[in-house]
């Protein structure tokens, strides 16, 4: 259908749909990416049905013509109302979802090469301490200026000189080479019995309309190479593939598993992609040469032309959650585009989230299950270590039991894994002179010790500083004590007690991106670490057959606050860490340090009873009416001026309508009260299941106004609870 006049969202939020005159010759139909004059400026936007989006009338005199027609596919209709779906559910602008969409201005240009810039290896004549940070941050690393410039925390000038100085040097990189096409005949697995019936089943329901599935397998069970296969049929059938990972130090592991499936690697989508890498990407997505994508969440709302499977992979990830901007979880989104795409969503994991088991409940997904590990490797068996009984020694944190155990596996030549879901050294630094506690100056958070980088970071914005020599309050010298256990100090003790260990320290700080997972992946297959130290970052998708011991810091970590999904959350993140272990033919052990064995995720962990504990979990929801029995909002307001966010929550507040089936909370304080020097007040809505409430608060905030320096938002669904 080609138009004569179009509505048109432009890719700015603060706009609302506008009319344009499509000029004689000019091509234009709903999902066509066009030029949009504004002004004097031109923005991208994107044609829409009138009818869908309703706007005042502008006379066809009145009209400015457009400026072009963007020389790709037009966004197809099942992403359009995907978009929509989601600009309504998460209460966001309908642009701020097609940013998502059209992420890369430069992608919608012609064919071009790039200059990238790359280390030589040379170091300069004049090594000032600028120059010196900026090579050892760009080691291994290739991109433009801005980005090396980014990525190293210095000035472009910075980098300029130094590839003037030789030790950057230009590359030229064409920004369209050809895609590698994955064979779905490459190497066919051999899988157990129980593999070959789910394999078959999920493969069938490729080309068969929607169907969610839920794949239920233990750790170690093969749920890779099963829904691999539903890929090989996607492939087979001329179609497209999308697989979602929560975390991008993930994709590595699993390229190197696809390629020895298929024979080459997945196009793939994740922010530590260069810019040249994400425009070829995106125009080979958009224009269907790319036949499998693996990517982090945002690839989602990618252009695919001919989609024909989504798998979103550790599916029980909260870090499917979007915590800013469109605040949409992945998983369900991945669920509703799978559904106006007609297509199969595969929701893999070995822990689901209650969610997900309702909705098998419901009938509305259907469950695929691997209950046995494969090649007859066994579940490994979990042990409490009960720390009132088996204290460490005074200053150490693990307790003799597991230190014990760590011994007998270094001596048989096995690795370890140590799982504490905390960055750095100490959470926590204060000086024992006065007691005064380092705070961020821009959140209600402690600064966190990172010995390793010799700095004290906020984990929330970001700020860091190096370790003062004496105490700000009171001045005294070397004053200052680490409070608590870290993963570096873990690390540290563990070096202490197994001086001849090799020790490898795994978080977001150290595997911060794909090359970094693949080195670490390499030196444990290579046998070159007898110990991980790790955050949650290693309880996924990693396979050590050699790994046979786990042992859990602190399992109560998890359980304090006011997060209903704490429970559940913890079990999930200390059964997919025991599943690290015995993944190959040598049996695995799991020790679980705790001040309460006997509380009820522990108690279900040791027992091997997740049936019970989920059972139990649910019931507890349900007689709350919680998620997913009712439904959650959170309302953020937040402010420079404490009383301005305090008077604007309070006016929010008072303004509540009153809707049968519907409370609210607050406002209050958040529990970050501060977060990047903004002062934060929440609101919390609770509504039973089957009340609209989107259509409740957005009709009761269009009704207030408030000042521009205060921020209104709106968490539909919420996970984080800060």
């Amino acid at each position: 259908m080609t138009l004569r006049r179009a509505r048109v969202v432009t890719l700015n939020a603060a706009l609302g749909p506008l009319d344009y005159r499509v000029p004689e010759g000019m091509a234009v139909e709903p999902g066509s990416v066009v030029v949009a004059p504004l002004g004097p400026r031109q923005l991208l936007g994107v044609a829409w049905e009138a009818e869908r989006l309703p706007t005042n009338e502008v006379p066809d005199s009145r009209l400015r013509p457009l400026a072009g027609v963007v020389a790709v596919r037009p966004i197809a209709v099942p992403l359009r109302r995907l978009c929509e779906w989601t600009a309504d559910y998460y209460l966001a602008p309908l642009a701020s979802v097609l940013r998502m969409v059209l992420p890369s201005s430069a992608a919608l240009d012609g064919p071009r090469q790039l200059t990238e810039y790359r280390p030589t290896g040379h170091a300069p004549d004049r090594l000032t301490p600028q120059r010196e940070k900026a090579l050892a941050a760009l080691e291994g690393r290739q991109g433009t200026i801005r980005e090396l410039a980014d990525h190293a925390g210095v000035s472009d000038a910075v980098l300029r000189g130094l590839v003037n100085a030789g030790a950057l040097e230009a590359v030229t990189v064409d920004a369209d080479r050809p895609l590698a096409c994955p064979d779905p005949e490459f190497a066919p697995p051999d899988l157990n019995d129980d593999q070959r019936e789910a394999a078959a089943s999920l493969a069938l329901a490729v080309g068969n309309g929607f169907d969610p599935v839920l794949l239920d397998g233990v750790t170690g069970s093969g749920k890779t190479e099963v829904y691999f296969e539903a890929i090989a049929e996607c492939l087979r059938q001329g179609k497209q593939a999308l697989v979602l990972l929560p975390e991008i130090a993930l994709t590595e592991p699993f390229l190197k598993r696809f390629e020895a499936r298929f024979g080459c690697a997945p196009v793939a989508w994740h922010s530590d992609l260069r810019s040249s890498q994400r425009r070829r990407a995106w125009r080979g997505i958009a224009s269907g040469e790319a036949t499998v994508t693996v990517g982090a969440r945002s690839a989602l709302f990618l252009p695919y032309p001919n989609l024909g499977l989504i798998v979103v992979d550790e599916a029980h990830e909260p870090s499917f959650k979007q915590e800013d901007g469109v605040q949409y979880h992945a998983r369900d989104t991945a669920v509703m585009r799978a559904r106006f795409e007609g297509i199969p969503v595969i929701l893999s994991t070995a822990t689901p989230p209650i969610e997900s088991r309702h909705m098998v409940e419901l009938g509305r997904y259907r469950e695929v299950a691997l209950p046995v590990r494969f090649a007859g490797a066994s579940l490994p068996n979990i042990a409490a270590i009960d720390l009132t009984q088996d204290p460490p020694p005074r200053g150490r944190w693990l307790a003799p039991q597991l230190v014990s155990e760590m011994q007998a596996n270094l001596d048989r030549g096995e690795q370890s894994l140590l799982f504490l879901n905390r960055r750095g050294f100490a959470p926590l630094t204060l000086c024992r002179h006065c007691g005064h506690r380092f705070q961020c100056p821009n959140c209600t958070a402690w600064m966190v010790e990172h010995r390793l980088m010799h700095r004290l970071a906020c984990h929330h914005c970001g700020h860091v500083m190096p370790p003062p020599k004496a105490c700000p309050e009171c001045g005294e010298e070397d004053s200052l004590v680490a409070c608590g256990p870290g993963v570096e100090r873990i690390a540290d003790e563990v070096t202490e007690l197994f001086p001849e260990a090799r020790t490898a320290i795994v978080t977001s700080d150290t595997i911060w991106s794909p090359l970094r997972a693949a080195e670490f992946v390499g030196a444990m297959e290579a046998g070159a670490i007898d110990v991980v130290v790790g955050t949650q970052l290693v309880t996924k998708g990693y396979h050590f057959p050699n790994l046979t011991l786990v042992g859990v810091v602190d399992a109560d970590l998890g359980l304090a606050g006011g997060d209903l999904r704490a429970a559940e959350r913890s079990f999930q993140q200390i059964q997919q860490v025991a599943g690290r272990a015995g993944r190959g033919d040598k049996p695995g052990r799991v020790y679980v340090q705790t001040h309460d064995p006997d509380a009820p995720v522990i108690a279900a962990l040791v027992k091997g009873d997740a049936a019970g504990f989920y059972a139990a979990e649910t019931e507890a929801r349900r007689e709350a009416a919680m998620p997913p029995f009712g439904r959650l909002a959170a309302i953020v307001v937040s402010a420079e001026d404490s009383s301005e966010a305090e008077a604007v929550a309070r006016r929010i507040g008072h303004a509540a309508p009153g809707v049968d089936g519907m409370a609210v909370f607050g406002p209050a304080p958040a529990p970050l009260a501060m977060l990047r020097g903004r002062h934060r007040q929440r609101l919390l809505v609770h509504a039973r299941r089957s009340l609209d409430v989107q259509d409740v608060i957005r009709d009761w905030l269009a009704a207030l106004d408030w000042s521009s320096k205060v921020r209104v938002s709106v968490d539909v669904d919420p996970y984080s609870f800060i």
